[in-house]
């Protein structure tokens, strides 16, 4: 199976290595992955901001970036739930209008593509210690994703996954929210953590690594001894042969 892979501008610039992680798990599944290098950014930051005309062509561009002949497989719901919701207000009834339909068909959150198209589950991934899963705002009510990542943690080797309280409530950041109501924010933060640490987790998981950013931020300025690690990391750590 031949899919195009959807790297957000985020993790192209700040953390590479899951969209490593990403081809390593999709090449393992059996898929041939193709990237455009050409490609920049969905349209989200604008779109949130307000700012639809550039949303608009930015995500044009994005429209253009795939042949929409294949899967798009992306490492963020966010960005994910941007192609398959937001671009419902830029495109409809617009002269890319069949185009957007399909590829916001063709789509998928990583954990999404490999539970419910690949039906793949067990990679033979390690990692040691105890984690709880965020549940991202964006891919729990946009994407609809909350058991594809517990069924793919599941079966990581000597980790332990446990439920934190309000797993499904917000971490704080939701983009330009973290700059405008910052206080809110880092207050949003500091009680999601808590909750973490109140599992005595060694980790914080999710398929949002805007969400891991700002999670780890606090965690960082408070020398807390917990981290965060997106999805696609911990499944392609510490391969076993199988």
């Amino acid at each position: 199976m031949k899919v195009e892979l959807f790297i957000p501008c985020f993790v192209d610039q700040l953390y590479p290595e899951t969209a490593f992680s990403t081809v390593k798990l999709l090449e393992k599944a059996g898929c041939e992955v193709s990237y455009n290098p050409g490609q920049t950014c969905c349209g989200q930051p604008a779109y949130n901001a307000g700012y639809w005309e550039e949303a608009k062509e930015t995500g044009t561009k994005f429209l253009n970036d795939f042949s929409g002949a294949n899967y798009i497989v992306a490492p963020s719901a966010s960005c994910v739930g941007m192609v398959k919701n937001g671009f419902n207000d830029l495109f409809t009834n617009s002269n890319v209008h069949n185009k957007c339909r399909t590829l916001q068909g063709n789509i998928f959150e990583l954990s999404d593509f490999l539970i419910n198209v690949l039906k793949k589950d067990y990679f033979g991934a390690e990692l040691e210690g105890k984690a709880v899963y965020h549940d991202s705002c964006s891919g729990l009510r946009e994407c609809k994703i909350k058991e594809e990542p517990r069924l793919l943690l599941e079966k990581v080797h000597g980790l332990e996954m446990m439920e934190m309280k309000d797993t499904d409530m917000c971490c704080g950041f939701g983009g330009t929210f973290a700059v405008k109501f910052d206080a809110i924010s880092s207050a949003m933060a500091e009680q999601k953590v808590n909750h973490a640490l109140d599992q005595d987790a060694d980790y914080i998981i999710s398929t949002d690594l805007s969400c891991l950013m700002h999670l780890q931020g606090y965690i960082d300025k408070n020398k807390l001894a917990i981290k965060t690690m997106h999805l696609a990391d911990v499944l392609a750590n510490g391969w076993l042969e199988y």
